[in-house]
This record gives C-alpha cells, structure tokens and sequence, in this order.
C-alpha cells in the first residue's frame, strides 16, 4: 500500500531533496492554461519534487573564473538529465500499484505561452516559441489551438512554484522566486499528478522574504520592479510578486549584460548577447558559449543576493562553515569600482 510516508521516502531515495503533497483542491482556482488538471480531470493528488542547486556552482561565477559548473551541474543539469532520470524511477511505485501517473519535469518545449499573460509564468518561464515570448497580443493563438472551447490550448504551462507553494514547501519571494526552509531560493521542481487519493501536506505559514530588496538591487538586467506587483490565486489564497521584464531577465540571465560577461569582448559578441529574443545570439557564431540553457549571469539578483541574505540571517536549514561572499562583489563596470555607493543608489533606480 502506498502511503504518504513511503512515497515521499522514496522519492528522496530517487534523487529529491524535498518533497511536498497537495490535493487537487488547492488548484481548482489556476487559469485553465497553467492548471493540471486539464491534463488529468481525475487526478486527486499532485507529488511535488524539489532538487537543490548546489551552492558550490555558483562559486566559479562568484570569482568570476569559471562559468560551467552553475549551467552543466546546476540549471541545466538538473533540467535535462537529473528530473528525468529521478522521476523514471519514482513514476514506477504509483504504476506498480495500479495508479496511474504523469511526471512532469522542469523542461517541457511546448509550452502554451502565447496564451499566457507573461506576469502568470514566473521564473519557470521557458523560452522555446522564440518569437513570441513576452509578446501575447501580437502572438496570442499562433503556437497552438484548443482542440474543444472547454479546454485550453496544448501544452499546458505547469506553474511549479505554485505547486510547490500548494504542496507546503516553502513560500514565493519579493523576487518571484520560490523560497524553501531548507534552501531558499536554491532549488528547482518537477512533480507527479495522480489518481491516488492522498492527504496533502499543510501550507508553509512562516514567512522567508523580508522585502529586502536586494534582488531589485543586484539583478543585473534590472529586470525586477520595486514597485509594481503581480498576483494569483492559488490555494485558496492570494499570492504576490514583484513584476518581472522578462525580455530583461532573459537576456541578461543568457549572457546580455556587459559588466558581469567576461565573454562579451568585441563588437560582434556584444551583438550576440544582447540580441532579443536570446536565442538569436545563436546567429553570431563569434560569441562563446552560444548555445541554449548557457547561464552566464548566474542569477545574480534573484537567487544569489537572496540566498546569501537568508543565509546571513540563519533562516536556511542548510548551514554552511563559511559565508558565501567573502570580498566585494566583482564587476567589468568602472563606476562601480570606483564609487559604489553610487552606482548601488542608481541601481535602485529601475526604469519602469
């Protein structure tokens, strides 16, 4: 008999670090385009999968030496080969037992973004349709068609961090970056849907981000807004997040912003990086590095600046020996060396 407890043993003995359950319920109240159960209607309970980003690839990126590890160990990895891998394994245990199951992992290609108002994906954004991200009224309804009017178009978007929000996992950041106990914001989600009837786990009440603003600092695509918000409902509550440009975000998570891209030298490679949508910089074959998933910036704003402060106030379960920064923060931009107290104040200054 599958339990709560078994199940969740042995998803960590698959390869996750934490796991969370919720009903069905809590997701009666998620647009059609991003809720599951389109895709199951009989579904009664979602498994929800979290795998840490090790903090030790960012530490290339926080010296500013070596840029691999964070793509190949960390984003991609974990995206391509190691959700894949884990959830062929635990899928097993509910099909063995009569259940049927639909893993979903972190890099689904079709998603249904067109029909998506962009301030709805969150971080989970995945830019596949290239021409049309971000842009729903000039592309709205060219990436794929209902196949009845009381359904949404395929493929569904899978909100993960809402799921993980309804599975008691942790809670949503200023940032939009879901925050975990055990990791802040260093993680990443796939999940099971399931006809197996479960009890869900109870919703994460404390309260992680303390609105510091740091990830408005720090980001380096300028990308977060200190100011405006969007929401959602999702288990039966409102939940809020500041307004993300994601074109910024994109690009600059990519490669585009030229004070933290050592690879960005000539004239060309500044064309290659910073072209929108990201991967057109596919085109300039003089700009290292360019293929899809390369994570040069390495989430300066959203996940480094917010674990170290978490870490900092000793909210995260786990505890390292030594902080994280260890010397000022490196840069390619003279202002910044040179008078940082400025150059943090005008930072602060987003363009809206």
């Amino acid at each position: 008999m599958l339990t709560e407890k078994k199940i969740k043993e042995h998803a960590r003995l698959c390869g996750a670090d934490i796991v969370g359950i919720t009903s069905t319920e809590r997701l009666k109240d998620l647009p059609r385009e991003m809720n599951p159960l389109y895709i199951f209607p009989e579904a009664k309970s979602i498994i929800v999968l979290g795998y840490r980003i090790f903090r030790g690839v960012f530490r290339g990126i926080e010296e500013g030496t070596w840029f691999a590890s964070y793509n190949l160990m960390g984003y991609s990895g974990i995206r391509w080969v190691f959700q894949p891998v884990t959830m062929w394994n635990f899928t097993k245990i509910f099909e063995n037992e009569g259940y049927e199951a639909i893993p979903v992992v972190d890099n689904f290609p079709w998603s249904n973004i067109d029909n998506l108002l962009p301030d709805l994906i969150g971080q989970d954004f995945i830019n596949v349709n290239k021409t049309a991200y971000g842009d729903r009224k000039k592309y709205a309804g060219k990436w794929s068609r209902a196949v009845s009017p009381s359904k949404p178009a395929p493929d569904i978007f899978i909100p993960f961090k809402l799921l993980a929000y309804a599975a008691g996992l942790g809670t949503i950041g200023y940032s939009g970056m879901f925050l975990t106990p055990e990791f802040g914001p260093r993680q990443m989600f796939s999940c099971i849907i399931t006809d197996l009837p479960l009890k869900e786990d109870p919703l994460y009440e404390e309260e992680l981000c303390d609105n510091c603003m740091l990830c408005v600092r720090d980001c380096p695509a300028k990308a977060i807004s200190p100011k405006e918000k969007v929401s959602i409902k999702a288990a039966g509550r409102k939940l809020e997040w500041a307004k993300v440009d994601f074109r910024k975000c994109s690009v600059s998570f990519h490669g585009g912003t030229k004070e933290f891209n050592p690879f960005m030298v000539t004239k060309e490679d500044q064309k290659g990086f910073s072209k929108q949508p990201y991967t057109e910089s596919m085109k300039y074959k003089l700009a290292p590095t360019n293929f899809d998933g390369r994570g040069l910036e390495g989430m300066r704003g959203c996940q480094m600046a917010c674990f170290m402060h978490l870490e900092s106030q000793g909210k995260l379960k786990n505890i390292f020996k030594k902080p994280f920064r260890r010397k000022p923060a490196w840069t390619l931009n003279e202002e910044r060396k040179n008078n940082p107290e400025k150059y943090r104040e005008k930072r602060m200054k987003v363009d809206e």
